[in-house]
């Protein structure tokens, strides 16, 4: 079981070589960064999933926290953790943690192209609320986002 196997942390300045790495391994658009340092330096939550034995950084996630929702910035596996359960634990952390934090709603975007985040969140209770045109740059211009929306 994941669980059993990794610990879930707060991200630090030391990890984000690591992040990075794995940032431009799955996303052909990537955050940089200048992105997730600023994310930990404004305070938002952003986690590290690693293994307990060494801790090998495995996927990452940033949420911004509002009033009373939280919006789910990125969330990340590396390739060699996909399909293993990590994304939907990670996920599952992050809505958890919104709602311990007074948050009424989850809110995420995602690329119309990206089927398989889509199917883990809507597994996970996220519907899809509205759509974000020309949202994300694509190879060829533009691609849509979806937005998705879980209630807590």
């Amino acid at each position: 079981m994941i669980q059993e196997q990794t610990v879930i942390r707060e991200m630090h300045l030391e990890d984000l070589e690591q992040v990075i790495l794995i940032e431009h391994e799955i996303f052909i658009f990537p955050w940089t960064l200048g992105n997730f340092r600023d994310s930990i330096k404004a305070g938002y939550a952003c986690r590290a999933l690693t293994r307990k034995e060494n801790d090998t950084l495995m996927g990452y996630g940033v949420m911004m926290m509002g009033v009373d929702e939280a919006h789910l910035l990125t969330l990340g596996i590396g390739s060699v953790w996909q399909k293993q359960g990590c994304g939907a634990y990670l996920l599952q952390y992050f809505i958890e943690l919104a709602g311990n934090g007074g948050a009424r709603s989850v809110l995420l975007d995602v690329r119309v192209s990206n089927t398989n985040a889509a199917k883990l969140y809507q597994r996970l209770g996220f519907e899809q609320i509205a759509i974000r045109k020309e949202y994300y740059p694509a190879m060829c211009g533009k691609e849509d986002a979806l937005v998705m929306r879980r209630a807590l």
